[in-house]
């Protein structure tokens, strides 16, 4: 039995029997102890665990803990539901098995190193997902907890905004454009990149970048990454690829405009940049160019 006294403490009362020698009962002892800090932690537990239902009963999250080796200890979360998997079906399975070499599978396999990463968008089940990790400190048998949250439809609203946008500002994807508004600098290709940047949508922008190079016999193009707001492995892959076919046409390519967010995830990426001229504007890319351009002619 528990009492709260006035000063706020709780104490718990433990009876026992007391008996003489014989062993006849001639009365009872209760023995008590101060809880006080049990009972605050036991109260605080109970409302992070209603907090936590709550948090996977109405959200579209799955919540997955995994052990050391990567075997799901827990799999829940309402976001499930839009997959069609139970909770907990994964229980016992090893997410390396489940996934193969997938991102997923990286994703889990860095977590568990105890890596720090930004948030990551993966696809999985048909669905985007935004995820997050929080590695386990040693000592318990868990060694990762992750957070995904469906975004599926989210991600396409903000993306058919962003391609609204640029539609209704096609000057600002077009290399023409841009070089037509510093004729006075010849030799350099100025493209800014706006909006999302899939394989499909990349292909389009590389093909064009790549004509326009040739036809006007481009030294330098600038990839303005101002307007890109997410970067995944996917995206990085592209803006390299994009870099080396300029280089296979004899011309350099510079990158400008990438803000703090995508600094950390390119980095924590490890997506390799040595050898790749990088500025934060446009103006300090463009008077590079003319600059490298100067010195090259003297040298001639």
């Amino acid at each position: 039995m528990r009492l709260t006294l006035v000063d706020g403490r709780t104490i718990e009362w433990t009876p026992a029997a007391e008996a003489d020698e014989a062993g006849a009962r001639i009365g009872a002892v209760c023995y008590g102890r101060e809880v006080t800090a049990a009972v605050t932690a036991e109260k605080q537990a109970q409302i992070e665990h209603a907090a936590l239902r709550a948090f996977l009963s109405h959200l579209p999250t799955v919540v997955s803990v995994f052990d050391r080796e990567g075997t799901y200890m827990l799999l829940e979360g309402k976001g499930l539901e839009s997959v069609g998997i139970a909770p907990n079906q994964f229980v016992g399975q090893n997410a390396f098995a489940l996934y193969g070499k997938s991102e997923s599978a990286e994703f889990i396999r860095r977590g568990l190193a105890g890596e720090v990463m930004p948030m990551t968008v993966l696809e999985e089940f048909g669905k985007i997902w935004e995820n997050w990790h929080i590695p386990v400190p040693a000592g318990n048998d868990a060694g990762l907890v992750t957070i995904s949250l469906e975004a599926t439809a989210t991600r396409a609203r903000a993306r058919a905004a962003r391609e609204d946008r640029a539609d209704r500002a096609p000057a600002a994807s077009d290399p023409r454009a841009v070089d037509a508004g510093h004729r006075g600098v010849e030799g350099i290709l100025a493209l800014p990149i706006i909006g999302l940047v899939d394989s499909v949508r990349t292909a389009e922008i590389m093909d064009s970048l790549l004509q326009h190079v040739g036809r006007m016999r481009a030294r330098h193009a600038i990839l303005d990454m101002t307007g890109i707001e997410v970067v995944d492995t996917s995206t990085a892959n592209h803006l390299i690829s994009m870099i080396r076919a300029i280089r296979l046409l004899g011309a350099e390519g510079v990158i400008t405009g990438i803000n703090p967010g995508i600094a950390q995830t390119i980095v924590t990426l490890g997506v390799d940049l040595r050898g790749i001229q990088v500025f934060a504007t446009l103006r300090q890319a463009l008077k590079y160019c003319i600059g490298a351009k100067a010195a090259k002619a003297v040298a001639s």
